[in-house]
């Protein structure tokens, strides 16, 4: 067995059974230096005989450290510590409707087209859609104490969000109905700043020409690609996460 070997833990020699015990666990022992940077790590087996858990329960924890950054996980390689282990940034992306609320104002919210149409290619490559294929094309407007707050233009792709095409988007945003209906597993995110045109500054209450963020975002359910949104936030908006 590769890496340092077995410790004893507070649990005993069977130690932690759930995957948040075996994540403890081998944080304790990246912190201890029983496995410092660059270390090759027990396999999974190993880990799973000597804390007692299923060797599930030990992927799972390897999983959640490998995304933190603080293991480097290569297939066939297998597990090392992170010589430069990177905390990365976790990015909250709420409902709307909830962000608003926890600012303790009001929330609005305006359907202002929808549409089943074919998207642009780069929206029909980002979800991955065949040639012709159609999907749903959403843009609508929401409110903080009745002043524009973000502009929500999302594009869906029906056969990976059943029963939206029946969905009353006037009256729950897609942003809401695909969280309650359509959860995803992964996704990808990009931020920059956008000029505000006629139509933009017309609709956010900005002079044109202003710079706002925009969040361009896709998502998948872990098979095929769900939608593709892009949400322009109103002038001075501040986007918040954690390290």
């Amino acid at each position: 067995m590769s890496g340092a070997p077995p410790t004893q833990t507070a649990q005993g020699t069977k130690g932690p059974r759930t995957w948040q015990g075996v994540r403890a666990e081998v944080l304790r022992r990246i912190r201890a230096r029983d496995w410092p940077p660059g270390t090759m790590i027990p396999n999974e087996a190993d880990l799973a005989r000597e804390l007692g858990c299923a060797r599930a329960t030990v992927n799972r924890a390897l999983r959640d450290l490998a995304e933190a950054g603080v293991l480097d996980r290569r297939r066939r390689a297998g597990t090392r510590v992170a010589a430069t282990p990177v905390r990365r940034a976790v990015l909250q992306i709420p409902v709307i409707r909830d962000e608003i609320a926890a600012q303790g104002r009001d929330h609005g919210y305006r359907l202002l087209s929808r549409a089943l149409a074919a998207p642009p290619a780069a929206t029909a490559a980002a979800l991955a859609l065949p040639e012709g294929a159609q999907a749903l094309h959403v843009r609508a407007l929401h409110f903080a104490d009745a002043q524009p707050f973000v502009l929500e233009d999302r594009w869906i792709a029906p056969e990976a969000a059943p029963g939206v095409l029946d969905a009353d988007l006037a009256r729950i945003s897609a942003n809401e109905w695909l969280v309650r209906h359509a959860p995803f597993a992964s996704g990808t995110l990009s931020f920059g700043a956008v000029t505000a045109d006629a139509g933009l500054a017309g609709l956010l209450d900005c002079a044109p020409g202003t710079a706002l963020l925009r969040l361009d975002r896709t998502t998948s359910d872990g098979a095929r690609m769900v939608t593709a949104a892009a949400l322009t936030y109103h002038a001075g908006y501040r986007l918040r996460t954690t390290i």
